[in-house]
């Protein structure tokens, strides 16, 4: 718990879920006495994305759930990272129902596209999935600085490990995260007078349904089953498993707080040890 916290609002994009990260995030917020915002798009999105997206009903269920649980004011809100438009309609919304910003998660992801190498890598599928991850973090974080200006705050920038250690056939992904990397330094660098704090985290295999996704991915390349390739993937983690939604969560309320206030422009791995150089 962080005491500090209580009172602050907060935006996480890709929410809608009650398995992903984003949910985690917003519930361990809400925890510490944060006001929620949670954003995704509401609907099923493109059937090209294997990455489930959060339906509106769902949304405004969780948002209920949370508020209830945890006496704090929760609002949901549809966005498309890709839409300008989407953005605009969510910077009124905060505007009229919070009036400011203090926290700021840059959650939501897509892959599109995969498998496939780069030389054969559908073109409109690449551009997507740098879109979504990669500008989509820039859209949102533009829109919302000048909400966090007057009290500054925290930003986390949700890359991944594929950001440093390249998978097969995945390449846009890798890509856009690796390029989150470096647009949470430059804004940490641009930000630092405002007091506003930009930081990255690199998950590595957290049980979302990303994860299983990808699994039953590899199981079909390789012609093995799912619970082979989890056995294997296993096998590179020094910890033994599969990270926790909530094990994520917990390092984003700590660099939200006080407690972290002299971080900032870092990309900090979550990975049970299977990645350990910066």
């Amino acid at each position: 718990m962080y005491k500090d916290l209580k009172g602050k609002t907060a935006l996480i994009t890709g929410a809608g879920k009650r398995t992903g990260i984003g949910y985690a995030v917003a519930r361990k917020l809400a925890a510490c006495h944060v006001d929620i915002i949670i954003a995704d798009l509401g609907h099923n999105g493109s059937g090209k994305n294997p990455v489930k997206t959060g339906i509106l009903s769902e949304m405004k269920k969780m948002a209920a759930d949370l508020s209830e649980e945890f006496a704090v004011h929760t609002s949901c809100i549809e966005l498309d990272v890709t839409r300008k438009t989407s953005i605009n309609k969510m910077v009124d919304r905060i505007k009229t129902e919070f009036n400011y910003l203090d926290i700021l998660c840059n959650n939501a992801g897509a892959v599109f596209g995969v498998p496939n190498a780069v030389h054969t890598y559908n073109d409109d599928a690449w551009l997507k999935t740098i879109d979504v991850n990669l500008h989509g973090a820039f859209r949102v974080s533009k829109a919302m600085v000048p909400l966090m200006l007057e009290n500054g705050g925290s930003i986390v920038n949700m890359a991944s490990r594929a950001a440093k250690v390249p998978p097969l056939f995945n390449g846009a992904y890798a890509v856009a995260k690796a390029g989150v990397i470096m647009l949470t330094k430059v804004m940490a660098k641009e930000l630092a007078g405002a007091g506003i704090r930009v930081n990255a985290l690199c998950p590595g295999v957290i049980q979302t349904d990303f994860t299983q996704w990808r699994f039953e991915l590899e199981a079909k390349i390789l012609n093995s089953s799912i619970e082979t390739r989890e056995t294997e993937m296993l096998k590179t983690i020094p910890m033994g498993r599969l990270g926790e939604t909530e094990e994520v969560a917990n390092l984003i309320a700590f660099l939200a707080s006080s407690e972290s206030s002299y971080i900032t422009g870092q990309a900090i791995n979550v990975t049970g040890g299977q990645l350990m150089e910066l």
